[in-house]
């Protein structure tokens, strides 16, 4: 190692974040997310290593980063894909990939339904993702333990390798729930090895679930009228307890059928012989507590 005078300085991590975009990254990341703190802390501690290593770099130092695959687990709704994305506009920004593009694939995107189809797919997808960041949606549908003869054992196979070989033109990042996570892990020691991070994303608390409802209302230019951030509290309250619960999905689609609360229950008073038909901007901008569904009503197939 060559020696370094002493009043040569890397200058502060604080303006090498900045210098690098990387602090507007994490700001965005606070601005696109509700909570999450342990997760957001996380990444932090991912950019503060990444900063650190090009520090030493600077220096003609020794520079050794883990691996930059990552396990994140939790269930579905909780910001896993806004934080790859902005996971890859940081790797992007210090170096560690070209482009910092997110590709998000599931089984059917990587496993073949006959011999031979499997690995032109998987490839496919890897070559989208090169340069940036494959995720791996409920990767653990990839391995079934039950039938050794399951094409997914091949796609497995091959991302094997192009994370051990390949891991300075792709980062691949492995999602589902953690339980699930754990046991694919469990199946394909290999697998666990070659993840270097590994980031838990918890369920919204209840108050944090009608602020990102609060968020979205706004977003769609409309309010909650008297009552209504109760109701929508409630309503999220007990959906939590229910079937396909999926967090921030399960919130934009409470705040949607809301919205079509509204419109059917303007539509009729407006439509009734005692209206004159007459419709105010307040009107098409308000959601009030009988426009949310009762949550049985909520259940459907999209939030999963």
């Amino acid at each position: 190692m060559r020696q370094i005078p002493d009043d040569v300085a890397a200058g502060t991590v604080d303006d090498f974040m900045y210098k690098e975009g990387v602090k507007d990254i994490l700001e965005k990341l606070d601005y696109d997310l509700i909570g999450l703190k342990p997760v957001k802390q996380r990444v932090r501690e991912i950019a503060s290593l990444l900063v650190v290593d090009k520090m030493r770099l600077k220096l003609g130092l020794e520079t050794s980063v883990p691996s930059l695959h990552m396990g994140f687990t939790g269930a579905p709704g909780t910001g896993k894909t806004t934080v790859a994305l902005r996971m890859g506009q940081i790797l992007q920004r210090m170096g560690y990939c070209r482009t910092g593009h997110v590709v998000v694939a599931t089984r059917d995107d990587l496993v073949g339904q006959y011999v031979g189809h499997t690995a032109p797919k998987t490839k496919e997808m890897v070559k989208k993702a090169m340069g940036g960041i494959l995720l791996v949606d409920e990767a653990y549908y990839l391995y079934n333990a039950a039938n050794d003869r399951d094409y997914g054992q091949e796609s497995v196979e091959i991302l094997l390798n192009v994370m051990e070989n390949n891991k300075e033109d792709i980062i691949v990042v492995l999602a589902g729930y953690k339980d699930k996570m754990d046991a694919f892990y469990g199946f394909i020691p290999g697998m666990a090895s070659r993840i270097g991070n590994h980031i838990e994303f918890p369920d919204y608390e209840d108050e944090e679930l009608v602020e990102i409802g609060k968020v979205l209302r706004r977003e769609l230019e409309y309010k909650l009228g008297p009552g209504a951030e109760p109701a929508l509290k409630d309503y999220l309250s007990k959906r939590k307890r229910m079937p396909f619960f999926a967090n921030a999905r399960t919130v934009r689609n409470a705040i949607d059928l809301a919205r079509m609360g509204s419109a059917i229950r303007v539509f009729e008073e407006k439509m009734s012989p005692s209206s004159n038909g007459m419709v105010s901007e307040d009107e098409l901008m308000t959601i009030m507590p009988d426009d949310f569904p009762a949550p049985e009503d909520g259940l459907t197939g999209i939030e999963s």
